[in-house]
This record gives C-alpha cells, sequence and structure tokens, in this order.
C-alpha cells in the first residue's frame, strides 16, 4: 500500500504497509537412537507480496531428553487462499545448529532443513493449522519421517518507511518495523543450586556466566512482552543457549516515573553445554528494577530463578540490561508520534572459517549460516546482532550470538558504502575451542545496494576467543539483507 509523500514535504511518511505473521510450529519425530522428541518453533514472516513470504526462524527440541537441540535460519512461505477464512501455506525451513551429539545421533555439518505443506483456518488475526512436515539433517543421520505439523500464528502488519528517507525526521500512527520498543544487551551468572547435575549425574557447582541480547515490547506504560536469548560466557558451559518468551510489569516507585520496580515471567527451551535441561522446556521468574535515564537508554537489574522443568539444573541468577529505545507506540488511536527516521536491516549471512580448531587438535574449515540485524544510531554509526551455527563442516550443534556496534561511511560511487564493526558474544557446542565460550569477531565490509530495499555486502575479518584456549581464524563474510526505514523517537 503506496502512502509516500512529495519530496517537499517537511516530514517523511510511511511508504508502505506489508502484511506480516508471528508463527510458531510443533513437529514430533523419532531420533536415530530410539528416543521420541518434537522441535518447537517460533518464526518471524513478512510478505514480499500477497503472495510470498520470508523471515527468520528458530527451532529447539522441547520433547524428550533433547534440550540443547537448537537451529537458527529462515523460512520462505507461499500462501494459497482457498475461501475467506482459509488458505493453503507450502514453507521450507533452512537453518543450521544441532546439539548433542554422539555415536548414534549425528548432525553432520548442521545443516537442517523443514519443508511444510499445510491447511490454515484463520480467526480474526489468529490462525492455527495442521499439515505434513519433515525435518532432516542432510549430512548427518537425523531425520524425520513426513509426519503431522501443527501452527499457531497472529497475523499483523509491518509499516516502513523508505530506506531514502533516513535522517529525514518522519511521522507514523503506530509502531514501524519489527515493532519492539527496546533492544537491550544483557550479561550476568547463574549458580547451580544443590542437587543440580550435568547430563553424566555428576554435580553442577561452577558458576556459569551468560552473555545476550533481548527485544521488548510495551503493551501499555510498565507492562511488556519480549523475546530473550543468551548463551553461556564462562563456567565451563560453552554450547549452552537459551531461547525464552517474557512478560512482565513494573511500576514507579515514590511517584517517580523514572525508577520502576517490578516483576517478569518467562518460559522457552534452553540446553546444551552439558546442562541436564532434560526436555529443554525452562520457566523464569523473578523481581526487576529499571532507570529510564534522561538520555534515552535504560538500565536495569534483574534477579530471580531458572528451573528446568523436566531435568536436573536449577540456578538463581543475577543480571545487568543495558537497552536502547527503537519505538513507542501512540498514546491515542490515530495520534501521530514524531521522530528521525533510521534504517534497518534484516538479513541472512553465510561465513567462511577457514582454520577453526577443534578440542581434539584437529583444524578444519567450517561454515556458518546467520541472521543478522542491525539499526542506525546516526548516519555514521549502527549496533549489529547476529546468531547462527555451523552448517557445514564437521562442526554440527556448534552456535554463536553476537552484538556489537559499527561504523560506516556515507554513500560513495552508486551507493556503495564502506565500513569496519566489533562483536562480541557466546559461542560454543560441536567440539570446537573456545574456552569458556565468550569470543569476539571483527570485520571490515562493503556494501552494495542492488535494489531500494535489497543491500549486498562482503567482509573480511577476524574471529578469535576471549578467554582461555585461545584461538584465532580469518573469516570471509557475505550478507544479503532487507533494508527499511523506521523511526527513532
Amino acid at each position: 500500500m503506496a502512502l509516500a509523500t512529495p519530496d517537499d514535504a517537511p516530514f517523511a511518511r510511511v511508504q508502505t504497509v506489508r502484511p506480516a505473521a508471528v508463527e510458531g510450529n510443533w513437529t514430533r519425530m523419532k531420533m536415530p537412537d530410539g528416543g521420541r522428541t518434537a522441535f518447537a518453533s517460533i518464526n518471524y514472516l513478512m510478505a514480499l507480496d500477497d503472495d510470498w513470504g520470508f523471515g527468520p526462524g528458530v527451532y529447539g527440541a522441547a520433547k524428550g531428553n533433547y534440550g540443547g537441540i537448537f537451529t537458527v535460519g529462515f523460512t520462505g512461505q507461499r500462501r494459497w487462499r482457498l475461501t475467506s477464512h482459509t488458505h493453503v501455506a507450502a514453507s521450507l525451513y533452512v537453518g543450521a545448529g544441532g546439539g548433542l551429539s554422539t555415536q548414534q545421533l549425528r548432525f553432520g555439518g548442521g545443516l537442517m532443513l523443514r519443508p511444510e505443506l499445510s491447511l490454515r483456518t484463520e480467526i480474526g488475526p489468529w490462525y492455527t493449522g495442521v499439515g505434513v512436515a519433515q525435518i532432516r539433517f542432510p549430512s548427518g543421520n537425523v531425520r524425520s519421517g513426513v509426519g503431522l505439523g501443527f501452527s499457531l500464528g497472529r497475523s499483523m502488519d509491518f509499516p516502513s518507511f523508505s530506506p531514502d528517507d533516513a535522517g529525514r525526521p518522519g511521522r507514523a500512527t503506530k509502531r514501524t518495523g519489527l515493532g519492539f520498543d527496546e533492544i537491550a544487551l544483557t550479561g550476568g551468572f547463574e549458580k547451580p543450586s544443590s542437587g543440580s547435575v550435568d547430563r553424566s549425574g555428576k554435580p553442577m557447582q561452577r558458576r556459569i556466566g551468560k552473555a545476550g541480547a533481548e527485544l521488548r515490547q510495551y503493551i501499555v506504560d510498565g507492562s511488556w512482552w519480549g523475546i530473550e536469548a543468551s548463551g553461556a560466557a564462562q563456567g565451563g558451559a560453552d554450547g549452552y543457549m537459551e531461547v525464552l518468551g517474557q512478560i512482565g510489569q513494573d511500576w514507579a516507585i515514590f511517584g517517580v516515573p523514572q525508577w520502576r520496580l517490578g516483576g517478569q515471567l518467562g518460559a522457552g527451551l534452553g540446553g546444551g553445554g552439558n546442562l541436564n535441561t532434560g526436555s529443554g522446556v525452562l520457566f523464569r521468574a523473578g523481581p526487576t528494577l529499571r532507570w529510564i535515564t534522561p538520555w534515552g537508554p535504560t538500565l536495569r537489574l534483574d534477579a530471580g530463578y531458572t528451573h528446568a522443568y523436566s531435568g536436573s539444573y536449577n540456578a538463581p541468577y543475577v543480571r545487568a540490561v543495558l537497552a536502547m529505545p527503537l519505538d513507542r507506540a501512540p498514546a491515542v488511536v490515530g495520534d501521530e508520534l514524531g521522530g528521525t527516521v533510521r534504517v534497518q536491516q534484516l538479513g541472512a549471512s553465510v561465513l567462511y572459517l577457514p582454520r577453526l580448531r577443534f578440542k581434539d587438535g584437529r583444524v578444519e574449515a567450517v561454515t556458518h549460516l546467520a541472521v543478522n540485524m542491525s539499526r542506525e544510531f546516526s548516519s555514521r554509526f549502527y549496533g549489529a546482532a547476529q546468531a547462527g551455527s555451523a552448517a557445514a563442516g564437521s562442526a554440527g550443534a556448534y552456535s554463536f550470538g553476537l552484538f556489537g556496534a559499527g561504523v560506516q561511511s556515507d554513500p560513495l560511487w552508486g551507493g556503495l558504502r564502506v565500513g569496519g564493526e566489533w562483536l562480541v558474544g557466546a559461542a560454543g557446542g560441536g567440539g570446537v575451542q573456545v574456552g569458556g565460550g565468550a569470543v569476539t569477531q571483527a570485520e571490515l565490509w562493503a556494501l552494495w545496494p542492488v535494489s531500494e530495499r535489497l543491500r549486498l555486502r562482503a567482509g573480511l575479518g577476524e574471529f578469535r576467543t576471549m578467554r582461555g584456549s585461545s584461538q584465532a581464524t580469518s573469516l570471509a563474510h557475505l550478507q544479503l539483507s532487507y533494508a527499511f526505514g523506521a523511526l527513532q523517537r
């Protein structure tokens, strides 16, 4: 839907409003070692047109004793309308990851494919579906037969500005882009409680350091929902990963709206790093203290308790959080909020690491598949996040999550930009030598605009561990991303 205004208008306006959806899936399967599990997923799909959509997704084991099997990737989907309330969808998920590798359970290079054909029924903005699906890791022995898959989704809008409006003042009557109000970096510790054991039955005694990121949307003032993901960065649990949804509420302290005290609840999947999370289902709860600074960012202190539903892992936690504002909804429906248009990018990356060292001493080339997101803070500076897993080589089950910042030039010849970025985060699994799990990645890059919204980027850099058993390898990075404008309020 075109909503652009003339070039001489004082404010940039939303250029397009595309359909989008958040969709979850449930797929049961039998594993090669005889056990049974089910993969649960969360996917964000944005429409290219009325029939085609694409977007990032995460799949994880949620049944049996397979907690810690995760993949990260992208889904492409084609829909055919049957009636006003039903449609058929054909989907293909391409991701990378794995976990819990044994002689009977092999994920190969880590590449995962999940085709699905399903029939969906719509009730308002919600829809449910049932169909046939298959999960397979082509270079390993983990694969399911063709079986039933179930889906639940919610349709929404994806309003955005043109990337060419970057830096201009803009106005909109709703959230733009992905629709989140904050992006946050998290870091903290968990101390396993007595009774927590690893997968071999030994007591867990070491404190585990974690690093991650969070996206949050405020429903009303002080009430929110969000998604958080983190991994082990210290404590000998490299390879541990968790993805949780959360809800929460806080209230002003002594009538001061900038200081807020409340609580939050979370539920999701986690495992790996030899932590015994059973099926992988996790629950989390605890208090939170938030300070909204006068300069825009928010500082937060969270505490609480993590509980593995069917495993032997329970731990109190504490973490510090730095949150950066992205957007916010108008207080009155139809009202307009102003801000500055900044470019966001959502894309897929292939990273080639020619000399990655493994714990058994061998050195091999490994290819990663990753989902990436970036957001400009100004014309020269931006923030970036990247999450992915090994997809080719022999490091199946290796995963990573990175976040950081970069600098970029103004457009040069034909819109070409050059820049550099530095990311830090957590990684592990697949037998890769990463010390405690804390890693860093630096890169110099060049970016070409393929069209108004498509961007192709190529870069060269270095990956290295940050603690113990240090290793370093060069890397080559190719990235294709979708760019859009969103308001910075």
